[in-house]
């Protein structure tokens, strides 16, 4: 693990106190106050953290998991998730279960002493002592009560937190075995998606799945009591009942289409973000952002379109939960005492009643919720489970697909070195592919023996430190590290890095250039002295001296690899004279196989290779050095973490995006919704001072229907009001989400390409999956909810202190209890939250790098070392999930006492005051009490809730206001046809990196005429120039001019339009053939075919079944590399501008193709300014100096 830096502190750990707490320590949780005090004096860092239980570590959670998912699939192959989480983790289930049971039991003894309460207060005769042992009693139940509750909770989430584990390591393994085919199906996106939103889901559902035994239970329970009171008035009530589950039926699945729908859009949007990350540089080269840019904010505005209805429905449910409670006890009253006369309604039944309504009201309440998580459930399971069973079959590169080799039989002997040739397209890598086992063989079978080594065509490189890239977990032996460095010509480009072979080398290896990245890859070849070598072009990204020095000292029959054996794929023809064998490939067959001169007398398909690329000597170039990039050590930044309270300007910020106006009406709303709710409850604490008034005479009808029609209208009210302001905060809510998006996206495109060079891209895209997805959904929803709790809060307070005046006194020094626990709590609670998402990133930026390096983690055998390392960084996240959890509960089970007082004293001021009293003030009193303790408990959930998920507008804005690069557009406009001649004039132009490194480019002057053809060469700092005349980098000093119009002083689209650059690596997004090439559709579908025929690429895109419709996997994985540079020339044709930049564009051509390239270039840009940045001394011959 030594690779990552942010593990370094595993050697200090500290010892978690749980192992050594006692028994009431543990009930109570205190042993987690140390954690709490320290949080509350400083924010917390990941170095606080306890070490994990042995139990509760990915490995051990992961074995577990395996073996049994191992037997279950046999078994059942489609549906083997649950079963698997099931029989994993029985043990748990099992407390669980054994927890909720006592607690719903133990919820029904509170009623039960609610109403010897009344009794003992409507019966003056009694003693005083058993008023005050019912006090008593009800205190302890409570408190056992709570303690039991908090120790079922903890269970269901340490259990929703290993089945997360699990799934992402079962994901992460999938992913190291996933076939080509099945990756091309689902991208690295997708598959990080996967990993972030679908197990998070399962983390939820496990907390709720006792609730499907526990609410009948519970239902069920409360009816039976209920029976005893009331009767069989209660039937009309149970009707009400079941007559609102169809309604939330309905609503449900209803939603979970609408679920559906969003998550595809979710899917389609973050699949176009990968795509504007991975090709942002080409996206500021061509001026392409706003095309990208509307690309997203079409798919979003659906996604919005879908969310608003989404939103409405969703305000369906509260309205339905709210009718349904009410229209439950009015049905039961009204139908009690309209059966018969002599049923009247005193205290005694009304309010015993109404805390058993209560009790009933949570699982009527969840079982529509219910229905719809485990209706997600479900769409995620059938995701995991796509990713997870893989079908095997024969394919070529897919399925469906012309096989792309045909009959290739190879007998290659031990310690050979053979070259394989050919066209672009004929092959090669395919070649190579079949042999390391990436592609399926229709028929055959293929032979290696012992280890394996190689290098792609596409360097690979992990974001570490650039010894780590060449040992790649193998150990360390100075001398042969020393050798390979020497050989691979690393050495001079040591000397430029800061930090010699300590320099951590960016994501995707951006702070190396080309040529290095591809050394660096060859190197961990050789130094990993495996026996047979598979080398897939590795001297075309480099210089051509460079390219010798390497085939003379690494590959050729005197360099390091000389024993072993070797196949390599090359396009340079000055090596071939040196190799043993050499395969000629046409089309995907293997057409001729011999020596070097055998070949050549043998006039084939080999000599005729020979003569389109008549042979140039490839004469040596002395390099100067100048400078490199001399780039800080570190380049990747810990991610920056807010610590502390969430700045209250975020709040406003959030507020203002949805807007004032709605904001106060649905307030406002929900304010008179709750003074209803006072009102009804006053109303029948009235109506129950009836069977006292009327006692022993008839009830007159007339005020029986006053009653009962009160009653039910305030009910009514309440729904509409509630239904009144959830819509307007649903408008609200969809209105910020967005704002936030809009200004996310639009700034992320205009930040400059600095910025992206030392941001991992995972952090990125987290910003618009976890941090918006968060804003349109969580956010709301805990908005809505912290209104109603905090305005319960307050009623409940304001209705005891209007029965008995005396509990005033208790409820300041409550408040300021708390307040204080709340404090103490959400400073913890909300550092953790955040240590999670940080620690989260490195998760998902390890599975991204995995999966573009599958082949060669492969091929060189290193799954394990990558499993274990995916093992370790998940264990940093679990450091922080785990006492997160233990926060939670701490901080309940304080709160939770506090309830519980809150219904001692209620019941301890009305034994007090017992003389004074009316029985319907104890009954409301005492039976709003007992509901406080859940109300309290919802309030600072909510609270912090609120406060974690609003860190997600605090991090959306911190990309918001990063600093743009200079404007696209300005007033001082080009004229339309600049530039008219192409000249260019560079005056002592000096450029850095960042204004703390040291300068790249020294004072430059030069002057190129129009239509020149310049050659730059030299080691490194070639491509700087070309990104100073599309001003990626801004100038330090001096100036250049382009057809004497200073540059600086134009908008960023203008000049960039006005140029064309055809880019080191082909850069294609997903999406048409045609959308590569003409994003803003300007032109005609026959200019793109006459560019398409320049280009060398008519006949294979009229092959293609849907020609210019056809789709571009991500980053253009189904063409060949060949095909995506040609793609770049015809995108570089179809600009028609006057000045072309080349940047090592034949770099991974062969030959042949390279030639194709030339002419074209000769032809249709001979009246053009070209500067080309060269390799190969033939790219640069003709031209002009």
């Amino acid at each position: 693990m030594h690779s990552c830096p942010i593990y370094n502190f595993l050697s200090n750990s500290l010892q978690n106190p749980e192992a050594r707490a006692t028994f009431l320590s543990r009930i109570t949780f205190n042993w987690f106050n140390s954690m709490v005090i320290k949080g509350y004096k400083r924010p917390l860092v990941q170095e606080d953290m306890w070490d994990l239980n042995e139990k509760d570590s990915s490995q051990a959670i992961c074995q577990g998991f395996e073996d049994i998912m191992a037997i279950e699939l046999k078994k059942y192959p489609n549906s083997w998730l649950v079963p698997t989480i099931a029989k994993t983790f029985k043990g748990v289930l099992l407390e669980s279960a054994f927890f909720k049971l006592i607690q719903d039991l133990l919820s029904f003894a509170s009623p039960q002493l609610l109403k010897l309460m009344i009794s003992f207060t409507q019966d003056k005769s009694s003693h005083a002592w058993t008023g005050y042992l019912y006090a008593v009693l009800l205190l302890v139940v409570a408190f056992l009560q709570s303690v039991i509750l908090q120790q079922y909770f903890q269970r269901c989430f340490i259990l929703g937190m290993k089945v997360r584990t699990a799934l992402m390591a079962a994901v992460y393994k999938k992913a190291l075995v996933v076939s080509n085919d099945s990756r091309k199906e689902s991208t690295a996106g997708e598959i990080v998606n996967l990993m972030s939103a679908d197990a998070q889901r399962f983390n939820d559902v496990t907390n709720f799945i006792h609730l499907l035994w526990s609410c009948p239970l519970q239902i069920a329970l409360a009816i039976a009591f209920l029976w005893i009171e009331l009767g069989p008035s209660v039937l009309a009530g149970l009707l009400v009942m079941v007559l609102m589950v169809p309604i939330n039926g309905w609503l449900a699945t209803k939603s979970r289409k609408l679920q559906k729908e969003i998550l595809m859009k979710h899917y389609k949007r973050m699949k176009i973000v990968n795509d504007i990350l991975n090709g942002i540089k080409v996206l500021k080269y061509y001026a392409w952002e706003s095309s990208f840019e509307a690309q997203v904010q079409e798919i979003r505005e659906q996604e919005l379109k879908v969310m608003r209805k989404f939103a409405y429905l969703s305000s369906m449910e509260p309205i339905s939960y709210i009718i349904s409670h009410l229209q439950v006890s009015l049905a039961t009253f009204a139908v009690f005492v309209s059966v018969s006369p002599d049923n009247i309604l005193d205290a005694e039944k009304a309010f015993t009643s109404i805390s058993l309504f209560n009790i009933l009201r949570f699982p009527l309440a969840m079982l529509p919720q219910l229905i719809s998580i485990m209706v997600q459930m479900l769409s995620s399971l059938l995701e995991l489970g796509a990713a997870v069973s893989m079908t095997d079959g024969t394919y070529a590169w897919e399925r469906e697909t012309e096989p792309v080799l045909k009959n290739v039989s190879l007998d290659i002997k031990p310690g050979r070195l053979v070259a394989v040739v050919g066209a672009v397209g004929s092959g090669k890598t395919s070649l190579i592919s079949a042999l390391l086992g990436e592609l399926h063989s229709l028929k055959g079978r293929i032979n290696i023996k012992g280890s394996v080594a190689f290098v792609p065509q596409q360097a690979w490189i992990q974001n570490a430190t650039l010894k780590d890239n060449v040992l790649f977990g193998s150990d360390v032996n100075e001398e042969r590290y020393r050798s390979v460095v020497e050989g691979c010509a690393l050495g001079p480009d040591l000397d430029l890095l800061p930090g010699r072979d300590q320099t951590e080398i960016g994501e995707k290896g951006i702070n190396l250039s080309g040529g290095q990245k591809q050394r660096v890859s060859l190197a961990r070849a050789v130094y990993s002295s495996a026996d047979v070598y598979f080398l897939d072009d590795p001297l075309s990204a480099v210089d051509s001296h460079v390219g010798k020095h390497l085939f003379e000292r690494v590959i050729g029959p005197k360099g390091l690899l000389k024993d072993k054996t070797r196949i390599l794929v090359t396009h340079g023809i000055s090596f071939l004279p040196y190799v043993d064998e050499i395969v000629v490939l046409v089309n995907g067959v293997v057409s001729e196989v011999g020596s070097y001169d055998g070949l050549r007398a043998s006039k084939g398909a080999f000599s005729e290779f020979l003569e389109t690329v008549s042979l140039r000597k490839n004469s040596s170039v002395r390099s100067k050095k100048d400078s490199g990039d001399k780039k800080g050590q570190r380049l990747i930044e810990k991610e920056a973490m807010e610590t502390g309270r969430v700045k209250f300007s975020v709040y406003l910020q959030y507020l203002r995006s949805m807007g004032w106006c709605l904001v106060t009406w649905s307030f406002l709303f929900y304010f008179i919704q709750n003074v209803a709710i006072i009102g009804q409850n006053v109303w029948l604490s009235d109506w129950t001072d009836d069977s006292v008034e009327y006692f022993n005479t008839t009830y007159p009808n007339h005020i029986r229907d006053t009653r009962i029609g009160v009653f039910g209208a305030l009910g009514v009210a309440q729904g509409f009001l509630v239904f009144l302001g959830t819509i307007l905060l649903a408008d609200g809510s969809i209105s910020a989400s967005r704002t936030l998006h809009t200004s996310l996206l639009s700034n992320i495109l205009k930040v400059p390409m600095m910025f992206f060079d030392t941001t991992p891209s995972g952090r990125i895209v987290n910003r618009f999956a976890k941090d918006i997805f968060t804003v349109d959904e969580m956010i709301p929803m805990s908005f809505r909810s912290w209104i109603l709790c905090l305005l319960g809060v307050l009623g409940t307070l304001f209705v005891i202190c209007l029965a008995t005046p005396i509990f005033t006194a208790v409820v300041v020094p409550m408040a300021v209890i708390y307040y204080f626990v709340q404090r103490f709590y959400v400073a913890t609670s909300r550092q953790l939250r955040r240590l999670d998402s940080v620690s989260r990133s490195p998760i998902y930026s390890h599975f991204g790098e995995t999966v573009s390096g599958l082949s060669v983690i492969r091929a060189y055998g290193h799954q394990q070392r990558f499993l274990k390392q995916n093992e370790d960084t998940i264990d940093q996240n679990l450091k922080s999930v785990y006492p997160w959890i233990v926060s939670n509960r701490w901080l309940a089970m304080r709160l939770e006492s506090l309830g519980n007082l809150v219904v001692f004293f209620s019941a301890l001021f009305a034994v007090i005051s017992r003389d004074s009293l009316n029985s319907g003030l104890v009954g409301l009193s005492i039976s709003y009490a007992l509901n406080v303790t859940q109300t309290l408990n919802w309030l600072v959930r909510m609270t912090s809730e609120l406060e974690t998920n609003i860190v997600a507008v605090e991090r959306v804005r911190e990309y918001v206001e990063i600093k743009n690069e200079a404007p696209w557009i300005t007033t001082n406009h080009p004229p339309d046809d600049w530039p008219t001649d192409g000249n260019i004039h560079f005056e002592n132009y000096k450029v850095r990196y960042r204004p703390e490194l040291e300068l790249i480019l020294h004072g430059i002057t030069c002057d190129i005429q129009s239509t020149e053809k310049i050659g730059l060469v030299g080691r490194t700092g070639k491509s700087s120039l070309t990104n100073c005349l599309f001003r990626i980098i801004e100038a330090s000093e001096g100036q250049i001019l382009v057809d004497g119009i200073d540059i600086s002083t134009l908008g960023l689209h203008d000049l960039r339009s006005r140029l064309t650059i055809i880019p080191q690596d082909p850069v294609l997004f997903s999406g048409t053939l045609r959308m590569n090439l003409d994003p803003f559709e300007k032109s005609s579908d026959e200019e793109i075919w006459t560019v398409l025929e320049l280009a060398h690429l008519k006949d294979y895109v009229r092959g293609l079944p849907t020609g210019l419709q056809h789709e571009v996997s991500e980053g253009g994985e189904n063409l060949s590399v060949g095909q995506r540079q040609l793609l770049c020339l015809a995108r570089a044709l179809l600009r028609k501008s006057r000045i072309l930049i080349l940047d090592e564009a034949t770099a991974a051509v062969d030959l042949e193709t390279d030639d194709l390239i030339q002419n074209t270039i000769r032809t249709e840009f001979s009246h053009c300014t070209v500067l080309t940045i060269a390799h190969r001394l033939n790219t640069i011959l003709d031209s002009s100096r």
